[in-house]
């Protein structure tokens, strides 16, 4: 029997830059259904990349920001024969694309001490420069399916 098929949740895009990715990346921002305080926070912080990098566009900033940290590769645990081992796998861009977004609001949440926004803006600008938590936490994605690349035979 055949799996339901189950249809993707488009978003549309937000109201200022008229991004789709702008409007995920706001969403996945978003706590408890308050939408308007994280446009707020994401805008404000677009704000300040405009003010410290000179760059009249920050949603290129972003677009960079967000490509930079998009894994290719990462491992997925496997059970064989009683063992578990680490697998290496390509990423779909969907996934690149949500993992990216998450590593980027998680590093600019881990900083504490400071507002959302400013700490927001200066991950999108260390993201962008391939610098930041973010595009660190990329490359030890990266060391560990190199790492594991023996055991890429096990792949389904």
């Amino acid at each position: 029997m055949r799996r339901k098929i189950t249809n993707k949740n488009t978003v549309g895009p937000d109201m200022n830059y008229n991004s789709e990715k702008l409007s995920k990346f706001i969403n996945v921002i978003m706590w408890d259904g308050k939408k308007n305080t994280a446009m707020k926070v994401v805008y404000s912080a677009f704000d300040i990349v405009k003010e410290k990098t000179g760059n009249p566009n920050p949603l290129e900033i972003f677009d960079l920001a967000i490509k930079n940290a998009s894994p290719l590769i990462e491992v997925r645990s496997r059970r064989i024969g009683g063992a578990n081992y680490q697998v290496p796998r390509e990423v779909r861009k969907e996934r690149q694309q949500a993992l990216a977004i998450r590593w980027i609001i998680n590093a600019a949440r881990g900083q504490k001490g400071r507002q959302m926004n400013e700490c927001l803006a200066d991950e999108l600008i260390l993201a962008s420069k391939n610098e930041g938590s973010a595009v660190k936490k990329r490359t030890d994605t990266h060391k560990m399916a190199e790492s594991n690349k023996a055991f890429a035979h096990f792949a389904w």
